[in-house]
């Protein structure tokens, strides 16, 4: 990893797995919250996926993004977001080939 992703040392690649962790965890237990206060929990299937995608996808990224600065590692989480957010602008713009 520490090679594909470009990282310094084996010191970084473990701090971004730790807030890669800490990401997924809080994002778990926020789900929970977050579908229970505004009453969503028993939706499932492919509306369970949007809601997920509407409420969920968006607090993983600012997440993944508040760690990474927590754990010193924010401009390789930033970079990362702006690769995804150009791939997401990719499908949604049409292309001028």
């Amino acid at each position: 990893m520490k090679e594909k992703w470009g990282l310094e040392s084996l010191f970084q690649v473990v701090l971004i797995l730790v807030v890669f962790a800490l990401t997924g965890s809080s994002v778990l237990f926020l789900k929970k919250v977050i579908f229970g206060f505004l009453g969503l929990d028993h939706f499932h299937g492919w509306k369970g996926t949007a809601l997920y995608l509407i409420f969920i996808f968006p607090l993983y990224q600012i997440l993944l993004l508040v760690y990474g600065f927590i754990f010193g590692q924010f401009s390789f989480f930033w970079e990362k977001e702006k690769k995804l957010g150009r791939a997401i602008k990719r499908l949604f713009v049409k292309s001028n080939t």
